[in-house]
C-alpha cells in the first residue's frame, strides 16, 4: 500500500462531513469499467487495499486496475487505558475522504462479466455503498 512520504502536519482535524457531490473524479478516466461511490464518507487504508487485491485476483494477472482514491489523511488514536488530557494521540493510520459519485477504482483489459465480479468482490471489502459503471 502507497503511504504519503511526508505531510505538511503530522496531525490533521476531523474536518467537516461533506455531503455533496464533487466534480473532479466523477467520470471513468483511464479505464472501461469501474467502481463509483454511491455516498461519501472515509476510507481506510487497509479498505482500499483489501479491495484492490479482490480485483487482483479476480483477474489472474490479466487486465489492469486503476486505483483513483489515495489514503492521504492521518488518523490518530490513544492507548486503551490512558487517563484524558495530555493532548492528541498518536497517528495510528490513514484514510482517505471520498465524496458522492467519486470513482474509487477502474479496470480495464477484462470482459464485462469478470469486471461485474471482481467490482462486486471488492464492493464487499469496502464501507461505502458502491455501483458499477462501464464507459459508453
Amino acid at each position: 500500500m502507497l503511504f504519503p512520504k511526508r505531510t505538511k502536519y503530522s496531525k490533521y482535524c476531523k474536518g467537516r462531513c461533506s455531503r455533496g457531490c464533487e466534480p473532479d473524479g466523477t467520470k471513468l478516466g483511464f479505464g472501461r469499467y469501474g467502481i463509483k461511490s454511491c455516498g461519501a464518507g472515509r476510507l481506510s487504508y487497509r479498505a482500499i487495499e483489501a479491495a484492490r487485491r479482490a480485483m487482483s485476483g479476480q483477474f489472474r494477472r490479466n487486465g489492469k486496475i486503476w486505483v483513483r482514491v489515495f489514503a492521504d489523511l492521518p488518523i490518530t488514536s490513544k492507548p486503551t487505558e490512558v487517563r484524558m488530557g495530555r493532548g492528541k494521540g498518536n497517528p495510528t493510520g490513514w484514510i482517505a475522504r471520498v465524496s458522492t459519485g467519486q470513482i474509487l477504482f477502474e479496470m480495464d483489459g477484462v470482459s464485462l462479466s469478470n469486471a461485474r465480479q471482481a467490482a462486486t468482490l471488492a464492493a464487499h471489502k469496502l464501507c461505502l455503498s458502491t455501483k458499477f459503471v462501464q464507459w459508453s
